[in-house]
């Protein structure tokens, strides 16, 4: 039995492809993209925290720990759900879910149906997924992570690996499959006001 698990908001990235910055802070239809993040993923998990990187103070106003990477040179969101891990193994928790901080229309049910697919796989991970022309297509930076494996993910990132999936593969890990469109995450000027245009037309 898995007790709820702590949540992780994944905000450590460069944002390069938006020019730099933090895209968690840019505002969405009057609210910035952290807000809709914590709002949606907050139900779902038993406490949350944020991993960032650079000025925390930042993130004040929001009241959740600030969590940096532990490893240099941001080495990707492996990283920060090392840092999430780390920060739930001094509270006693077993597991942490991750989402992205640039996602904003990730599902209302993710940490239900990761926990559902891990148990009816029996295997430690469990990976949001899409279908995609009939291939399943993981979302690395949606899943469900054990606290027990937090020193064998810190000496693969010491040892230079980034990949996600070549960490999840080597344990074992389920998919937990989703609509195509509930992962669309915002990189660029123009899928801001992509999203911008779906809530308008009513995305939850």
């Amino acid at each position: 039995m898995i007790h709820p698990p702590a949540g992780i908001v994944l905000a450590g990235g460069l944002a390069r492809r938006m020019g730099g910055g933090d895209k968690a802070l840019l505002v969405l239809s009057g609210r910035t993209m952290l807000d809709r993040v914590i709002d949606r993923l907050g139900p779902q998990v038993g406490r949350m925290a944020l991993n960032a990187n650079g000025d925390l103070q930042r993130f004040a106003e929001y009241g959740l720990p600030v969590l940096r990477d532990t490893v240099p040179d941001y080495p990707g969101p492996l990283a920060g759900v090392l840092a999430g891990l780390d920060w739930a193994a001094g509270r006693g928790l077993s597991h942490v879910v991750t989402a992205a901080a640039d996602t904003p229309f990730f599902p209302n049910d993710l940490v239900e149906r990761l926990l559902h697919a891990a148990r009816r796989a029996d295997l430690p991970i469990a990976l949001a997924a899409t279908r995609l022309d009939g291939r399943i297509v993981r979302q690395p930076t949606f899943g469900l992570w054990p606290v027990s494996l937090r020193r064998d993910l810190r000496e693969a990132l010491e040892g230079g690996l980034r990949k996600v999936v070549s960490w999840t593969d080597r344990h074992g890990a389920a998919s937990a499959i989703f609509p195509e469109e509930a992962f669309f995450n915002i990189n660029t000027p123009e899928d801001l006001l992509r999203a911008q245009t779906m809530l308008r037309l009513g995305a939850q």
